[in-house]
């Protein structure tokens, strides 16, 4: 299901939208009024099948100045990105990607609270990770035109290496496939099944306290409790390979994940997160997200460490490396 769904009224003047993040309520804050039906042990029932596929991403791209948009604002960047994959016009897909491929990405922009949003971010109110100076440079964020690890198959992204999904890791984010999420409930634990790598995330419930911070993991460990509607879920404990993370998210191992799912409706679910890592950025940072109940079921996802587009990904820059423009190696 796609986010048309939630489409609606909620349309905002253009001024109020340039304060949206200031005015959106705090993580936590009850939502919708809506109790949503109990499970035999009597909590909120979460469980189904749902989906985060959305136009919109973690960050606000260049194309957008502000957190909501008008319908008409919308409209035309929709367009442009069902038919680029990308708000910018300008930008060319040589691989032909978009044309060929069959991306799992809903039919628009996310609406939440009845707004349009152009990123899940909604502090800072750029809608921007708030990196500090020198993880920028440790990520080398300020230097467009660098490109990571074609000598190292291990510093490339872990989506390349089909080590971990964007949407298994907490904080989940969206892709451009597999953004289904089955969840499931016991009495003292929920998991969480995402389609893409077949990641579960597993919450220990019932007054369960974390691991010592030496047992870490890629996942962190979750430990979660019930506040009212809301599913509550607190993740420490990465380990150090977060930062290798897919894109520009990044998590040290002294980052705190707070995740927080309310059911709002039979077919909708919000999730809000928030980010506290001091290693690596300047605040707390903080998003929302909606999920939709989905129709069809979860499929079995194929994607295994060591596939062969990895080799020849190294073997093409080894390749450029050896070619020569106006008799200089490309390689120097």
């Amino acid at each position: 299901m796609g986010t048309s769904e939630t489409r609606g009224p909620g349309r905002r003047s253009f001024l109020l939208a340039g304060l949206a993040a200031s005015i959106i309520p705090a993580v936590g804050q009850a939502h919708t009024g809506y109790r949503a039906s109990r499970t035999r042990f009597g909590t909120p029932d979460l469980q189904g099948i749902w989906t985060n596929a959305s136009f919109t991403h973690l960050e606000r791209p260049k194309a957008f100045k502000s957190l909501v948009i008008s319908p008409e604002e919308a409209r035309r960047a929709e367009a442009i990105y069902a038919s680029l994959g990308s708000f910018d016009p300008t930008d060319i897909d040589p691989l032909g990607q978009k044309d060929s491929e069959a991306w799992d990405v809903g039919d628009g922009l996310a609406r939440v609270r009845g707004e349009i949003r152009t990123s899940w971010i909604v502090d800072p109110p750029d809608g921007r990770l708030p990196f500090k100076a020198e993880a920028i440079k440790r990520f080398h964020f300020d230097d467009p035109s660098w490109d990571r690890g074609f000598d190292n198959p291990e510093a490339r992204s872990v989506t390349e290496r089909c080590v971990a999904s964007e949407g298994g890791y907490p904080p989940q984010l969206n892709s451009p496939d597999g953004n289904f999420m089955q969840i499931v409930q016991t009495r003292d634990h929920v998991a969480m099944l995402i389609e893409k790598y077949h990641d579960v995330h597993i919450v220990r419930m019932g007054g369960a306290k974390h691991a010592p911070a030496e047992v870490s993991s890629w996942m962190g460990d979750a430990v979660g409790h019930w506040e009212g509607e809301t599913l509550v879920i607190e993740n420490k404990n990465f380990c150090a390979a977060g930062l290798s993370r897919f894109g520009r998210l990044k998590l040290s191992p002294a980052a705190t994940v707070v995740e927080r799912f309310t059911r709002t409706s039979p077919n909708d679910l919000l999730y809000e997160f928030s980010v506290d890592d001091p290693t690596l950025y300047t605040q707390t940072w903080r998003a929302e997200m909606p999920f939709k109940a989905s129709k069809g079921p979860i499929y079995e996802y194929t994607c295994h460490e060591g596939n062969y587009s990895l080799t020849n990904m190294l073997a093409g820059a080894r390749r450029l490396e050896g070619q020569t423009i106006d008799g200089v190696a490309k390689g120097n």
